[in-house]
């Protein structure tokens, strides 16, 4: 039943504005849809709430810059001071939704639910599943129990912290999980159901203030892999405020890596490319770097600019990512 809330979307094109050949799940153009088409496709989200529709960007989620970011998070975190507002829906291509969800979770300073989907099939597509995962992300945004929980991503039913969410397939419905944490709660036939609680700090009480930033730190991930050519790691400190390392295992890398690392003056934080599992102190090979905890390279990286934000020495670093 509809209420007095009204919920703001906001679109960035993606997956889930995207037209193609009808029936087909790939080669479509993503972000074709217009804010007012994507909105009008699935009518039953004005039986939620009252819905005000804002355009941030019409990209594919590849095309997501530091840039439009920092839009989105002033755009949040202006229009939630509006009494009336009582929450946010953003729409995104699938790609590196992780990433600005996180991003966002640091960032904007509203208790108000900021909710992000997608689709994984166009709208042109057989099943395509944007229509519902926009329906469902309305409901949660506008639910009371979705309230404090920091940035939220609702995909396929589940309800994903921006923190633990991942995409782990190229074609599966649901390609975007929880990783090895799993949901936090479900949203069915519209009802909004929260079963866990995320614990890391988010939202309203970290130190991160994008207010007055207009550009971010530039951090590079280097991913290493047998025979991978150090000189790599040199450019990348030559055109980096920090690095990122997606090692191998619990964040390892040869000798040869760890003789260029050890003499690299920017921050250098150790991830691993296994998908799963933490990086904690005692697993470094080279001292003058930054453990990632169960960040992954991306989300490291995302955490790695706005600690940027704030410092560059080493230990303080260190403690944001056993913080957030």
């Amino acid at each position: 039943m509809k209420t007095d809330k009204k919920i703001v979307i906001l679109t960035t094109g993606g997956t889930i504005a995207g037209v193609g050949e009808e029936g087909r799940t790939v080669g479509y153009a993503p972000g074709a849809l217009s804010a007012e088409e994507l909105i009008s496709a699935v009518p039953q989200i004005k039986n939620i709430a009252k819905i005000e529709v804002r355009e941030i960007c019409s990209v594919n989620s590849d095309d997501i810059s530091g840039k439009i970011w920092l839009k989105l998070a002033g755009t949040i975190n202006s229009m939630s001071e509006d009494k009336d507002t009582a929450g946010f829906v953003i729409t995104h291509g699938t790609d590196t939704l992780e990433e600005t969800a996180y991003f966002l979770n640091m960032t904007v300073k509203t208790d108000k639910p900021v909710v992000l989907t997608g689709s994984m099939r166009p709208s042109t597509s057989v099943s395509a599943d944007g229509s519902m995962n926009l329906y469902q992300a309305v409901c949660t945004a506008a639910s009371d129990r979705a309230k404090g929980l920091g940035v939220l991503v609702v995909f396929g039913d589940n309800i994903f912290s921006a923190r633990t969410v991942v995409k782990n397939s190229t074609y599966r419905l649901n390609a975007v999980c929880g990783g090895e944490y799993g949901t936090l709660g479900v949203v069915r036939d519209g009802e909004v159901f929260i079963y866990q609680k995320p614990v890391k700090v988010h939202t309203v009480d970290t130190e991160f203030d994008v207010s007055d930033i207009d550009v971010l730190p530039r951090v590079n991930i280097v991913y290493f892999a047998v025979d991978s050519d150090p000189a790599l790691l040199e450019f990348a400190a030559g055109h980096s405020d920090g690095i990122v390392i997606a090692g191998a295992g619990a964040g390892e890398f040869s000798m040869d890596f760890k003789n260029i690392i050890e003499n690299i003056k920017i921050p250098v934080v150790i991830s691993s490319r296994t998908g799963g599992g933490i990086i904690v102190k005692d697993n470094l090979i080279c001292k003058n770097t930054i453990a990632a905890d169960d960040m992954s390279p991306q989300k490291a990286a995302v955490l790695l600019r706005l600690g940027l934000t704030k410092t560059n020495e080493k230990n303080a670093l260190q403690a944001m990512f056993f913080k957030y």
